[in-house]
């Protein structure tokens, strides 16, 4: 008998545990192999795993098996009843998403799985079927932020990880498809997380579904759940904020599913809770939330203290939550009151209504007549806040507390009534009040939610109390049980009916199949004469008690197999619900049912004096609706569950039973109306630990909610189903190589089932996929796994085989080879011993040898030696002898040279002291008069009159400068009275115009200020240059006085050396002592220092007062600017004010007046301005006049000084020798020969100055014919550039100072011949402007050579700073990988070159297909030209000369301005903007219309005229902001702004606006295509994210890489993989060369491209990244591989696009480092380490989740351990990560818009005949 022969049988045993177990036939089949896990039951944990250690054989009474801590155990058999233990599932099926995936479906299977997601994954959803299995992790887990939402939007529910997004996605989706209802429906015990699921799901369909108008009803409905909260939720036990009453919330949707309403139905509020709480319970959170709140000041009059003054809210002795604000909590409540729309007053009110239930609680009773009577003090406090705050009579409240009316049909009477009576009617009317108000907030939040839209669907959500048991159970219990039977029904038929529809659309043949139904249950309860019928009989009986009511349900249903009665107990009951059998107590249920409240104290609410607590107890007539279900209505109808309670002594009052049971079949009416959803949530543990799992408690609420019956109807049925590709995929190595070659898929999986699975009860072949039963994929997997096993042991084998051969061969070439090396050794022994012996004998001989040499080697030596000493003792003597000799002859030879010197000498000193008297008396003579004529001292006279000279013009300047001063300070004065009086006439015209007027006056008066200040600044200035002009004057007379001074102690020392001279003369015979001599050197010296310092006193002040008269020209400018400044600002501002005023058309006169007298103005300042420049200019002659004056007096002066300096050295020499006069001669001689040379060098300067003169006066003669040649070129329209590159300005500025030097040679005659120099340096001044203007275009074209030099320089450092840091990589790798990495880098550098070889090919076939066709238009347009010419003048259209604006020549007077009628404007912003196609410009210049734009602008600047300042298509988008950054290029770029023209071309800065201000229209353009950016990144995003999970996570790139196996998930969702669309990554790099291209074509900014491919990059990054944290299925090795091939491919594609520097790859390193992460290994404490330091972009949420998801292929990789996964979370934890898991894949960057000029001038724009723009008139 085979294995698949497993399960024949289900059992489902009516124990009450609920558990079912599977009869297994054969089972010894099965499990006679040792080492099969079977699962055993164990008291603690439920389920227990061991493994058979002994094979069974059959009638063996017991098993063998090993449990996991090693221990042995023997396992009973039940033989009789065939029950053998469950068997484990495989570990390749553990930690499955879905729970019907798992091959063997039972109990502990489930819980298994359940616990090893939950403990070891963290994973707190999992899918049961159509069920999401949400346990609670009491922890807060960063998986619901809205980058969740996004990546679960959209997306089929089992291609992600269970979520509860991804429940609610589903449901959104098939309400969008279908057009059908969807209902939600949560259940759970307290404390399992249904309010936290729901408002998961409604905030899901608030983010997707958010409404399209302002009415901001998503953020409504949110704002409902802390309301909700507030008053209907309240810590238990079990849970600190458990929902005490059932809630449906219906959210409506419209045709387009934008969310526009919704309303909330409530079920069974808690009441009870309002007046008791159990201990270490807490009443409702309003309460606790007002008390933390009562110090507001608007909450004095309340009179709350805290929590524990108040009996109703301290009974559970526990006021406060750990970790909760109630005051922050109330803050919330109340925002979210007013963000629904209640008024404030409404809302003190309620809180007046909560507080005086809190002081209702807190009135004190007192007993009266041996507790027959009660009464209530009229002085207590709480009794007057009670009635104050709801504004009812005290009297009459006192009065009806202890009291109550009795009507009979004669008579009616007030009754006393007991304590216990005043208390119970107390805590109903506290009861009821609370009801009251709960229901009314209801109704007024679904007023807010209500909307008038008419409703298309709906989605509704239900979050109601799951199946609860206690110790004690009562009314409450009773009616929650009752609830979750009729949803547990529901609940059956809807898995049934989804069984059925999946096995008839697959064609499978149908059988039924047997499910537990708990109808006779539910009919227990609400039959005829049921539980609840005879309840309420009960309580309309007079005297009906709990006992008399419990004894009846005895008696009716005793023998119904759903009810029991207790052994011990005659007032209880048990009832057998589908999860458990609870035990109830009825004391209490009649009390609870009937919810009494007298009637006196309801009527005394009624007349409340505040309308609202009136209004909450009216008698109401059925359900309030808040409209009229007219025509055109809402379908949301706002009622109430539970109707308002009437009076309590009315007959037909029904009772809560009966409201209940009417609500609960409302409701099954909804859920039965719309496709349900399904949310169990699961409690893991009582003490609300994080990550705490109880098997006991888990699995009892498994039983309760229905999970484990999903199970056990899929279980009965084909519980496994896989698609024939999937199937295919995974099974293929089981089929035969000719089953292979069939291409019907089906046939194949049809031909191996049938051979593996004999029988065909065990699967179904259906349309889409295969089917199952259960244990059937375990079987395939055995199968497979042998399968995998004996191909291992092939190749372990061949492996193995190989092995011992190479190290056997290993073993004998190693033999071999010490064979041969001992051979060799033995070998070099031997020669050794031989080389050795021979050696020996050789050495002998050699010493033997040595020794008698060297014997007589000493013998020889001694006697050399002895000769050499007796030889050199002989030599001594002879040398000596000879010396002596020597030394005799020598000391004669000095002797007699001494004697005939000695006589020399005196006979020729005689001889000189005789010549030098006699040449000293005649040199005296002669250097007399000598010094009379050089010293004279008419030289210092000169230069005193040129001084005196240079004061009277600057005298004669500064009187010029005042009167210039007062005639525009007269100007001035009257200009502004004339401006007041025509501001007072502009101010009596236009009287409307006040406010702007006032800010005119302001203004101008502001000016006025500025000038005086002005004014005044000059005044500061002129008084400091008088002051410096003062000084100036008094250091010109010191240094006069100084030069006399100088001149006297000359005449003082001429005189002394005349007297030296005549004394010596007279006294021939006196010698005259070298200290004369030496004191006239000192005194020459000291003068000549005397004289250096004085001319470095005369430079400085030169210097001083040169830069004073520059500073003083400075300040004068700056004047002149300010007072420009001024004016022009004042100017501006008012064409700003005209301009704000153009509608009205009177101010267009005005505004033209005062723009002329503005012109005028400027006129005239021009005027001042050429009046100052020429003054500037004459002073600045006159200055280098001098200065030229000076440095040629100063040089004369230097030589006569350097001539003196030589003469006095000469007569101190003859001081020195005493010579004769015949050197006094000599040197009057050389005297003349100075002065001489001087006087030939005067000539020579004095015929330069002659010959520059005569230039001058030939150029003064040209100046009629400069005048001509001036006036023809100012004739022409242009200046023509190609004869002489001279400017036409500079040529007229050379000019006029060539007229200008001519004019002052007439002026300077008076001036000496020195002054020809000052002349002539004017006259090469001008000829240096023309030179300049000359070299202009030279200095220009070398500097944009000398620039694009530069760029080659950077671009040559940067490849060679690449192609060091490459070298330096290479030396660090061993010489083979140099090689290697050489060959790679050689290849890519040849690869770089081919495409960019390939781009400029490109690139010349794109402009040659362009001139071709542009020729094309060109040679029609000279066509259509000449045919034109040949027509009469009077047939031609005016605007023919316009048609030619496509032909390829420059017109000399096209300025670069396209001129647009008003007629026309309409014309081009269709054809231009509205019209156009990108492909109609693709052969013209790149981003063609806004140079258009751009000089339509011109245009209009030029006329100043202000009048035209004014899809999801990818390539238009793109197109468009193109345009869009180019218009804003062009207008920076001709803004006139320094910081945008310094890279213009002097023709582009001619072009440049000069009366329009655009920079407000900068920042509009900037936004503007800032808006285009972001849509145009929206368009790429929508086009690639459908592609980006196929093609980076799902497309098999590398073929063979097998991913992990898809089974179980989604078995109810209808999908084929034939209608996904599947892409791969060529598609994606296709579309991304297709975004590229666009953009280039169209021009686009290069840095604009980078930052949009930045963005994209990080789109794919994010939305690939999100998808496999949330996907299981793609977390493996084999994805890893696949990732990195696929983000290679995109590293290529950039670095090809050339965008490595925009920053896109980058923004992959998270996915590259995910993808690293799924490859590494993942065992020990070393791989943890390597994970932590590579994976630095990944947060730690994410490398714990991607471990948690990572999933083997096959079972022969090992799992990641949670030993692994704490110590990379113990390594991880010193890092400071945001707790997000997602990335926000729709976050953009900034981006910038880099100004980029364009070299493009307006006048060389051609305008192609495709546009249409005819009308368009070139300027």
């Amino acid at each position: 008998m085979s294995t698949a022969q497993l399960y024949t049988k289900v059992h489902i045993p009516t124990e009450s545990n609920g558990m079912f177990l599977l009869n297994i036939h054969g089972l010894e089949k099965t499990v006679e192999k040792m080492y099969t896990k079977v699962w055993i039951p164990d008291p603690d944990e439920v389920w227990k795993s061991a493994e058979i250690i002994k094979d069974y054989k059959e009638g063996d009474k017991s098993l063998q098996l090993k449990l996991e801590d090693e221990t042995l155990y023997e396992y009973r058999l039940d033989l009789q009843g065939n029950e053998l233990p469950l068997l484990c599932n495989p570990d390749i099926l553990v930690r499955e998403n879905d729970l019907t995936a798992l091959s063997y479906l039972h109990e502990p299977a489930v819980l298994h799985n359940l616990k090893v997601r939950f403990l070891e994954s963290n994973f707190v959803y999992t899918y049961c079927g159509i069920v999401l299995v949400a346990i609670n992790p009491y922890e807060e887990l960063p998986i619901y932020e809205d980058d969740a939402i996004y990546a679960y939007s959209d997306q089929n529910m089992g291609d992600m990880d269970p979520h509860i997004f991804a429940v609610a996605e589903k449901a959104y989706k098939q309400m969008a498809r279908d057009e059908k209802n969807q209902s939600i429906i949560v259940s759970g015990e307290s404390g399992a997380g249904k309010t936290v699921s729901a408002k998961y799901a409604m905030r899901f369909f608030a983010t997707v579904g958010g409404s399209a108008s302002k009415t901001n009803i998503e953020a409504k409905v949110l704002a409902s759940s802390p309301i909700m909260e507030a008053i209907g939720n309240a810590k238990t036990t079990r849970n600190d904020n458990s929902s005490r009453f059932g809630k449906y919330i219906e959210i409506g949707f419209d045709k387009r599913h934008y969310i526009i309403g919704a309303n909330i139905r409530t079920y069974l509020l808690e009441k009870s809770r309002v007046v008791f709480q159990a201990e270490h319970e807490r009443n409702y959170h309003i309460f606790y939330q007002l008390c933390a709140s009562s110090s507001l000041p608007e909450f004095k009059d309340l009179g709350l203290t805290c929590a524990e003054d108040f009996f109703y809210i301290s009974q559970g002795g526990e006021t406060s939550i750990s970790g909760v604000d109630d005051a922050a909590d109330f803050e919330k409540t109340r925002h979210a009151f007013t963000l629904l729309g209640v008024k404030k007053s409404h809302q003190m009110t309620i809180f007046s209504i909560i507080a005086a239930i809190l002081h209702l609680g807190n009135v004190e009773i007192q007993v009266e007549r041996s507790n027959e009577a009660c009464s209530v003090s009229s002085e207590d406090e709480h009794l007057k806040n009670f009635c104050g705050l709801l504004g009812v009579e005290l009297s009459q409240m006192q009065h009806w507390l202890c009291n109550r009316k009795l009507v009979t049909t004669t008579e009616t009477y007030v009754k006393n009534m007991s304590l216990h009576q005043v208390v119970n009617a107390r805590n109903a009317l506290a009861k009821h009040i609370y009801a009251q108000l709960f229901n009314w907030i209801v109704q007024q939040i679904n007023k807010a939610l209500h909307t008038t839209v008419k409703q298309h669907s709906f989605i509704g959500v239900l979050d109601i109390y799951g199946f609860e048991t206690f110790e004690v159970n009562s009314f409450e219990q009773f009616c929650i049980n009752y609830a979750n039977e009729k949803l547990q029904q529901q609940f059956n038929l809807h898995v049934f009916k989804l069984e059925q529809e999946e096995y008839m659309k697959e064609g499978i043949p149908w059988t039924l199949i047997d499910f537990y139904d708990n109808q006779p249950c539910i009919d227990l309860i609400e039959a005829k004469l049921g539980i609840l019928d005879l309840l309420d009989e009960e309580c309309k009986v007079p005297k009906g008690t709990d006992q008399n009511w419990t004894q009846k349900l005895y008696d009716r249903h005793g023998s119904s197999e759903h009810f029991q009665k207790p052994r011990m107990s005659n007032t209880s009951f048990i009832i057998l619900h589908f999860a458990d059998k609870v035990e109830y107590q009825s004391e209490g249920f009649l009390e609870k049912n009937r919810d009494t409240v007298y009637e006196e104290q309801i009527s005394i609410l009624r007349a409340s004096k505040y309308p609202m607590v009136a209004d909450l107890f009216q008698e109401e007539n059925g359900a309030v609706s808040v409209t009229s279900k007219g025509k055109g209505t809402s379908k949301i109808s706002i009622r109430s569950a539970m109707p308002p309670i009437k009076a309590a002594n009315k007959e037909h009052k029904k009772t809560v039973g009966h409201q209940f049971r009417n609500s609960l079949h409302l409701l099954m009416e909804t859920l039965n109306a719309t496709t349900p959803h399904y949310v169990r949530c699961i409690k893991p543990n009582d003490e609300k630990l994080p990550f705490k799992f109880d098997p006991k408690r888990a699995v009892q609420q498994l039983r309760a909610c229905g999970v484990l019956e999903t199970i056990r109807i899929s279980a009965n049925g084909f519980p496994s189903r896989w698609s024939y590709y999937d199937f295919l995929k995974r099974y293929r190595v089981l089929i035969n190589k000719t089953d292979l070659r069939k291409k019907d898929k089906k046939q194949i999986c049809q031909t191996l089932l049938e051979d593996l699975i004999k029988d065909p009860d065990k699967f179904h072949f259906g349309r889409t996929k295969i089917f199952f039963r259960a244990g059937q994929v375990a079987y395939l997997e055995k199968l497979r796994a042998d399968k995998f096993r004996a191909a291992i042991i092939i190749i372990e084998k061949t492996v193995r085989g190989w092995l011992q051969r190479v190290k056997y061969q290993r073993l004998r070439q190693a033999t071999i080879v010490l064979q041969r090396y001992t051979r060799g050794h033995l070998a070099r022994r031997l020669a050794e011993h031989l080389r050795r012996t021979r050696a020996a004998i050789i050495l002998q001989k050699q010493y033997r040898m040595l020794r008698i040499l060297r014997a007589f080697q000493r013998v020889r030596k001694s006697i050399i030696t002895i000769q050499a000493f007796a030889r050199g003792m002989l030599a001594r003597r002879i040398y000596h002898k000879i010396l002596a000799e020597h030394k005799a002859t020598i000391l004669q030879k000095y002797a007699r040279g001494w004697l005939a010197r000695t006589r020399f000498r005196r006979v020729r000193a005689a001889t000189i002291v005789l010549q030098c008297y006699y040449r000293r008396m005649k040199a005296r003579k002669q250097l007399k008069a000598l010094r009379i004529e050089a010293r004279s001292a008419q030289h210092l006279k000169k230069l005193n009159v040129g001084m005196e000279n240079k004061v009277v013009q600057l005298q004669r300047k500064i009187d010029e400068q005042n009167k210039e001063y007062k005639l525009l300070m007269s100007a001035h004065s009257s200009e502004m009275e004339k401006l007041k009086k025509e501001l007072l006439q502009y101010q009596q015209s236009q009287q409307g115009d006040g406010k702007q007027l006032v800010s005119l006056q302001e203004e101008m008066e502001h000016l006025r200020l500025e000038l005086e200040r002005a004014h005044g600044e000059r005044k500061v200035v002129e008084d400091n240059h008088e002051q410096e002009k003062d000084l100036l004057r008094k250091r010109i007379s010191d240094l006069e006085e100084e030069n006399a001074l100088l001149k006297q102690e000359k005449e003082e020392l001429n005189s002394r050396i005349l007297r030296q001279s005549e004394g010596s003369s007279v006294h021939p015979a006196l010698l005259v002592d070298d200290e004369f001599a030496q004191n006239a050197v000192e005194e020459n010296i000291q003068m000549k220092k005397e004289l250096e310092e004085e001319r470095s006193r005369y430079q400085n002040l030169v210097k001083e007062y040169s830069s004073l008269e520059q500073r003083y020209d400075n300040l004068r400018d700056e004047m002149t600017i300010i007072k420009e400044i001024g004016m022009e600002k004042a100017a501006m501002d008012m064409t700003l004010f005209l301009k704000l005023q153009k509608r009205v058309r009177e101010l267009e006169l005005e505004r033209k007046r005062l723009q002329t007298q503005l012109e005028k103005k400027e006129e005239e300042s021009k005027k001042s301005q050429v009046i100052e420049t020429k003054t500037m200019t004459s002073e600045q002659e006159d200055f280098a006049y001098n200065s030229l004056k000076r440095q040629e007096l100063e040089s004369e002066n230097k030589k006569l000084k350097n001539e003196l300096n030589e003469l006095r050295k000469a007569i101190a020499d003859q001081a020195t020798q005493n010579n004769s006069s015949n050197d006094v001669q000599d040197s009057y001689n050389l005297l003349l020969s100075h002065l001489k040379a001087a006087n030939e060098e005067l000539e020579v300067r004095k015929e330069e100055v002659l010959i520059l003169r005569s230039q001058i006066m030939k150029a003064a003669q040209q100046k009629d014919t400069g005048k001509n040649i001036l006036k023809e070129r100012e004739g022409n329209a242009s200046w023509s550039n190609s004869d002489k590159q001279v400017d036409q300005e500079d040529a007229i500025e050379a000019y006029q100072g060539m007229s200008e030097t001519n004019r002052k040679t007439e002026d300077w005659g008076y001036l000496n011949e020195d002054g020809e120099l000052g002349l002539a340096y004017q006259g090469l001044k001008q000829v240096a402007r023309l030179l300049e203007a000359q070299l202009q275009d030279q200095r220009r074209v070398h500097e944009e050579e000398m620039e694009a030099l530069r760029n080659k320089l950077d671009a040559t450092q940067e490849e060679l700073y690449k192609q060091e840091e490459a070298s330096l990589k290479s030396l660090q790798l061993s010489p083979r990988a140099q090689v290697e990495f050489r060959l790679q880098q050689e290849i890519t550098r040849l690869t770089n070159e081919n495409l960019d070889l390939k781009e400029i090919v490109e690139n010349l076939e794109k402009n040659e297909k362009k001139l071709k066709k542009q020729l094309k238009i060109y040679m029609k347009k000279v066509q259509d030209f000449e045919a034109s010419q040949t027509m009469p003048p009077a047939d031609r259209r005016p605007h023919d000369s316009n048609m030619q604006v496509a032909v390829q020549r420059k017109e000399k007077d096209f300025q670069g301005m396209l001129e647009c009628r008003n007629e026309d404007e309409p014309l081009l912003i269709r054809n231009l903007i509205t019209e156009l196609k990108p492909q109609a410009v693709s052969a013209t210049v790149p981003c063609l219309p806004a140079y258009i734009l751009c000089m339509c602008i011109r245009h209009a600047d030029y006329i100043n005229d202000d009048e035209k300042k004014n899809h999801g298509d990818f390539e238009m988008t793109s197109f468009w902001l193109a345009n869009t950054c180019r218009l804003l290029h062009c207008l920076k770029q001709y803004s006139g702004d320094e910081n945008f023209v310094t890279q213009n071309t002097p023709k582009q800065n001619e072009h440049c606006l000069k009366n329009f201000d655009l920079i407000e229209y900068h920042q509009v353009l900037n936004h503007l295509s800032i808006q285009i950016y972001q849509h145009l990144i929206n368009i790429a995003q929508g086009i690639l994210h459908p592609m980006i999970v196929s093609a980076m996570l799902e497309n098999e790139s590398i073929q063979g890489l097998s991913g992990i196996k898809s089974m179980g998930y989604g078995k109810y969702i209808s999908k084929s993989s034939e209608s996904v669309m599947s892409y791969g990554l060529d598609d994606m790099i296709h579309q991304l060369n297709l975004f590229h291209s666009i953009m280039c074509d169209q021009g686009l900014d290069p840095e604009i491209i980078q930052q949009v491919f930045r963005q994209i990059f990080y789109m794919i990054n994010a939305v690939a990244l999100n998808n496999l944290l949330l996907r299981k299925d793609v977390c493996s090795w084999s994805t890893g591989m696949q990732l990195r091939f696929n983000i290679s491919q995109l590293e290529e594609w950039l670095h090809g696009k050339n965008l490595q520097q925009s920053g896109a790859a980058q923004t992959l390193v998270p996915l590259i480092q995910a993808a690293q992460l799924l490859q590494l290994k993942k065992k020990t404490s070393e791989d943890a380490e390597a994970i932590c330091s590579l994976c630095t972009s990944l947060t730690t949420q994410q490398i714990v989740k991607i471990l948690n998801l990572y999933t083997p292929v096959n079972e022969f990789e090992e799992r990641v351990t949670v030993a692994f996964i704490r110590d990379i979370q113990k390594h991880l934890e010193e890092r400071n990560d945001s707790p997000q898991l997602l990335l926000d894949f729709k976050h953009i960057f900034p981006v910038l818009f880099p100004f980029n000029p364009s070299s493009i001038t307006m006048d060389s724009i051609h305008l192609p005949a495709s546009l249409n723009l005819d009308f368009l008139n070139k300027v």
